[in-house]
């Protein structure tokens, strides 16, 4: 879950890997450090963000080849010592690495028979000590990274570099992306297209076990057993304006702003309104097909499950297929029944999800259709799936999900409504749906005005050291949603239940000090919601209400009015309260909103 940066070519590698590694910073940041190769290797490192080294890299730091690290620890502390890159003790070949060795201590334990001395508590310092012991048997830096990778359990995405080959970069791949970029006599790698934007927009993705030597003049990519393999480059729609904040305070507010249209760009071209249907080409099904699924389960992890839940109800409204959700983390450690009546349906916003990617692995190798609802295009996910829908929601640099996640609530509207017209749902059902999707913009900027009034709201539950949420059908995966968020970037304790489950248990928590976020729609289980609100109120329990009116007694304290739309599609507008909520919570509470501590946005370790 860390962030690479690679350069070779005419230019000083330094100020290009320190702004590559601050777009890639989400990805990881307790710790930094760089490397560049001139008459020997020059690294600097240290503990805390890319800001933080760059004031001790020094202005004559030359050299026009190097490689870079933001850092999300998994091995050691975070520290100086602990910071890639990492070195032999020869200083001659440097590593870093995103992922996690899984056979590391035993082949340090190796290296240390054979009297190595590490200078780190870390996994990855021993692909150091292992790449310069075979770099000293063999004629190329390819072949010792190649052989030393024979060794190695786990994943890593890698970038190595030997002061004794100034010329070029060696890079791999397994379950950890890395993309090179393509440009004019000078060639880039990363682990995301973010650091390669303002460079070029040529680029190629390496697959699980392929390794490449990057050049100035271009690169070459070969299998772990030597075999050359062909690439052809893509072109990426992104630019470096994207991963700009556009005068926004933090990333995450921009992309809570962005909805309007990063929905619209979700359903563009999608929507049919002579027959009512929703165009999905890139299923790659027909409607044979299509008509031969009885059931539909849903992967994905953290806010992409609770997506995939809103997905799950959206299905089964719409279509008539049972459909359930799971998380993608726990899917493929039950040993799951594959049915071949199944369509599998794998989220990710980045498309490199590792456990999500592993599961979709899984259910291709037990003969399981999947498809995939992805936001970057040419992801790990997005190749190895059958078929699928990109969001084109532009890049989430916040870690906290809210574009991706309600495109990803619009895309599966458009599935539900894809499968629905193939079986049973009406023409008349179909140009409903149809209607209320194209009235969401509109209304979710309608609710993005009252972001003032909401963080007022959020400075009055933000001093609470726990909050409950709660929903019923439609309305508790969004209860979910709002939870992770709150937790995730206000670090205010948060529980999310089914409303009605309050009684089983949860309410012996309700009190003064437990208020309770309730998500009422205005739909046929208002007047049970009302009911549970009665019964918090009750004892003593403070209410926010998040619904289409106000209730008719006293039966919350605060009340977020937000525009109605058809029931099946009020889940999605639903959610966007909730996200200013937390927000202006996390602002109120100084957090360090578009990097909440001990998380990263691109999860590519277990």
């Amino acid at each position: 879950m860390c962030g690479i940066v690679a350069y070779v070519g005419p230019k000083d590698a330094a100020p290009i890997l320190l702004e590559g590694m601050q777009r890639l910073e989400y990805r990881g940041y307790d710790s930094a450090g760089i490397v560049v190769s001139n008459k020997g290797l020059k690294v600097r490192k240290c503990k805390g963000r890319v800001a933080d080294l760059a004031k001790v890299v020094p202005a004559r730091f030359k050299g026009g080849l190097g490689i870079g690290h933001t850092r999300w620890a998994t091995h050691g502390v975070p520290s100086d010592e602990n910071a890639h890159p990492h070195l032999s003790a020869d200083q001659r070949i440097a590593v870093v690495h995103n992922g996690i060795i899984e056979n590391a201590g035993e082949l340090r334990a190796k290296l240390i028979a054979d009297g190595v001395e590490f200078a780190s508590e870390t996994d990855t310092e021993v692909l150091a000590h292992m790449i310069a012991h075979a770099a000293d048997e063999n004629d190329t830096l390819e072949e010792a990274v190649r052989k030393t990778l024979k060794s190695v359990v786990g994943t890593y995405g890698i970038a190595v570099i030997d002061a004794e080959r100034p010329g070029e970069v060696v890079v791999a791949r397994n379950g950890s992306p890395i993309v090179l970029g393509i440009g004019e006599k000078e060639m880039f790698a990363a682990s995301d297209v973010a650091a390669l934007v303002r460079y070029t927009r040529q680029v190629v993705h390496l697959e699980d076990g392929e390794l490449a030597v990057l050049k100035a003049d271009g690169f070459h990519t070969f299998a772990s057993d030597a075999r050359e393999t062909a690439k052809e480059p893509l072109t990426v729609d992104w630019d470096a304006g994207h991963y700009d904040t556009g005068g926004y305070e933090h990333y995450l507010l921009k992309e809570i702003s962005e909805q309007p249209e990063t929905i619209t760009r979700t359903m563009s071209g999608r929507l049919d309104e002579r027959f009512h249907v929703a165009h999905l080409g890139g299923l790659n099904m027909d409607a044979r097909e299509t008509r031969g699924f009885r059931r539909v389960k849903i992967i994905g992890c953290g806010s992409a499950y609770y997506s995939g839940q809103i997905g799950a109800q959206l299905i089964e409204e719409l279509a008539r297929i049972p459909s359930d959700a799971e998380p993608a983390s726990e899917f493929r450690y039950r040993n799951p029944v594959v049915d071949p009546d199944t369509l599998y349906v794998a989220i990710s916003q980045s498309g490199e999800t590792y456990d999500t990617l592993a599961a979709v692995q899984e259910l291709k190798r037990k003969g399981g259709r999947v498809i995939g609802i992805v936001n970057a295009v040419g992801s790990a996910i997005a190749r190895e799936v059958d078929g699928g829908i990109y969001l084109h929601a532009g890049p989430e640099v916040s870690v906290a999900s809210t574009k991706a996640f309600s495109s990803t609530a619009v895309a599966f509207a458009l599935l539900a409504l894809h499968l629905g017209r193939v079986r049973d749902l009406s023409p008349a059902d179909g140009r409903r749906i149809v209607e209320g999707l194209r009235r969401l913009p509109g209304q979710i900027e309608e609710i993005l005005t009252q972001s003032d009034k909401i963080a007022e709201l959020a400075q009055k539950y933000a001093t609470h050291a726990s909050m409950m949420f709660v929903g019923r059908v439609r309305g508790y995966p969004v209860a979910r949603e709002g939870a992770q968020k709150l937790k995730e970037i206000s670090y205010v304790h948060a529980e999310a239940y089914p409303a009605s489950e309050l009684k089983h248990g949860p309410l012996a928590l309700i009190g003064p000090d437990m208020p309770t976020v309730a998500i009422v729609p205005d739909d046929e289980l208002l007047d049970k919601n009302l009911t549970t609100l009665g019964e918090i109120r009750a004892r003593g329990g403070r209410v926010l209400m998040v619904g289409h009116r106000e209730p008719e007694a006293k039966l919350a304290d605060d009340v977020i009015v937000i525009p109605k739309n058809e029931i099946e599609l009020d889940p999605i507008l639903l959610t966007i309260p909730l996200q200013l909520l937390a927000y202006h919570a996390a602002v109120a509470l100084d957090r360090d909103v578009d990097k909440p501590r001990n998380l990263a946005k691109s999860v590519t370790v277990e």
